[in-house]
């Protein structure tokens, strides 16, 4: 095995056993330590896989996926399904901020155990699963083996919500677990009918939609399509978010708007995209359509809403109305538009959940007319909100700017009164995005001290400056050098946008 393979081999392993070993081990707090440290190692994986051979000669593939390394082992020999793990430009950043985010997340339970479903060895042996599905998903190159990766997310994430949740927290996880069924039957049709047309799994020879007829590519992106659109979310399809988003503990929101609902829109330019292009293309106008009714839904209800947690998960879906946009124009800009719009709101709204729920944790309540006045009372956490804030809402130098900013270029780009129409919705959405977040710091963070906030102190711990510090610096980073995303996926983002000519 090369190095590369046994990173790949890592990334997955690593957290596995961790969680069965957190699982097994008798003291609590010991438990949360070697999940942590589990998490970490599996971070260390993953940086280096973007050391791998990017000359694009080295495997004699599909043009359109590349793989920098890649594991190919028999998995199933009688069905000729493999055990086949690669990464590229696209996925990488995902795999690292999938990393990131958990290892925070595990790190986060040194300091705090969410109230309700028992032991935080419980919390973190289940986060280290949902990591192992996660980042199955971003490095599976089989279609099969991508479908078992993407419902092992399921039961772990419900168990998450569910245990460790607010007051309403079954009923939510219900709705999650009930939605989350839907799109994986849809996915697992999908799945079947591309199988059985090409008569293979492998996504390097699916790329470009090798082997489908035109019905059959309009059929698969049909199912694919609404699969991933309900983990995206796109709206309609999107009312599971806030009530998953507002019952779950901090480290629940933080991944499940970090980096779970990426599956989603990496799935769309992977897998429905890329196999079915005739599908894509004869689909685009439709989901640009329901993009940017994300945007401006997502956005009018933010301006009416009054609990913190609750307008930060509706963010979330205008937020990935513009990652979805941008995979609807088809372009390269578009494209490249929702790849670094997903790594920004993995990275912002992260920051966003962290600090809802410190402030919540603080004043016990989400109410936010019951939180003025944060700035008085403690001005740390009101600058970082307003930081994240600011972020969130695409300020010039700061991450969140570039996907929303190119995705509203790409869809103008496109031409026609369609797709001049829809990027000048878009951009309207945006300055609701800035009307809302700005609404939200004045709410919170300006006028005299509520009740609630004056019994917040002014001091921060250390294991929270130690969970947020590194998205506070990589919204920097990404805002300043977009490149640090667009790079890494320009050539495989190119090649893509190829076979969809």
């Amino acid at each position: 095995m090369s190095l590369g393979q046994v990173l790949l081999v890592a990334a997955l392993a690593v957290p596995a056993v961790g969680a069965a070993v957190v699982a097994l081990l008798p003291g609590d707090r010991a438990a949360r330590v070697v999940g942590t440290v589990a998490a970490g190692l599996t971070l260390l994986a993953t940086l280096p896989l973007a050391t791998g051979d990017r000359s694009w000669t080295a495997y004699g593939v599909n043009p359109a996926v590349r793989p920098w390394h890649r594991l190919d082992l028999p998995w199933v020999p009688a069905l000729d399904l493999r055990f086949h793990l690669g990464v590229d430009g696209i996925s990488y950043p995902l795999v690292v901020l999938t990393a990131l985010l958990t290892l925070l997340c595990c790190a986060y339970t040194l300091w705090k155990v969410p109230d309700g479903g028992g032991s935080g060895r419980a919390l973190v042996a289940l986060l280290l699963v949902v990591e192992v599905g996660i980042l199955g998903t971003f490095l599976a190159l089989d279609l099969v083996l991508f479908f078992v990766f993407f419902e092992v997310v399921l039961l772990p994430m419900y168990a998450i919500i569910a245990g460790w949740g607010g007051a309403d927290r079954r009923r939510a996880a219900a709705k999650f677990a009930l939605y989350t069924l839907l799109g994986s039957v849809l996915l697992l049709v999908g799945v079947y009918v591309v199988v059985a047309a090409a008569g293979t799994a492998d996504l390097l020879a699916l790329t470009g939609g090798t082997g489908l007829s035109r019905g059959t590519q309009l059929a698969a992106f049909t199912l694919l399509g609404l699969a991933f659109a309900v983990k995206s979310p796109l709206w309609p399809l999107h009312s599971w978010l806030p009530d998953a988003h507002t019952q779950a503990p901090t480290v629940g929101s933080v991944i499940l708007a970090g980096v779970l609902l990426k599956m989603g829109t990496y799935g769309l330019i992977r897998v429905a995209v890329g196999v079915a292009p005739e599908g894509a293309r004869w689909a685009a106008p439709v989901l640009g359509v329901l993009a940017v009714a994300a945007i401006i839904v997502g956005s009018l209800v933010c301006l009416a809403q009054g609990e913190l947690k609750r307008l930060i998960a509706y963010s979330s879906v205008g937020h990935m109305g513009f990652v979805l946009l941008g995979v609807a124009t088809l372009t390269a800009t578009g494209l490249q538009a929702a790849l670094i719009g997903n790594v920004a709101h993995g990275v912002i709204t992260g920051l966003l959940f962290f600090l809802a729920g410190a402030i919540k944790d603080r004043a016990h309540t989400g109410a936010l007319a019951e939180l003025s006045g944060l700035r008085e009372t403690a001005p740390r956490l009101a600058g970082l909100l307003g930081f994240a804030a600011v972020a969130s809402l695409g300020l010039p130098g700061l991450a969140g700017f570039w996907g929303e900013a190119f995705a509203v270029v790409a869809a103008i780009g496109r031409g026609g009164p369609l797709w001049t129409t829809l990027g000048v919705l878009a951009a309207v959405g945006g300055a609701l995005t800035a009307a809302y977040l700005l609404r939200l710091l004045r709410r919170v963070t300006h006028g005299p001290a509520s009740p609630a906030v004056g019994r917040i102190g002014p001091g921060l711990a250390a294991a929270e400056w130690t969970a947020w510090a590194p998205l506070v610096l990589l919204a920097l980073a990404v805002g300043l050098a977009p490149t640090l995303v667009l790079g890494v996926a320009a050539d495989p983002v190119a090649a893509l946008v190829g076979v969809l000519k």
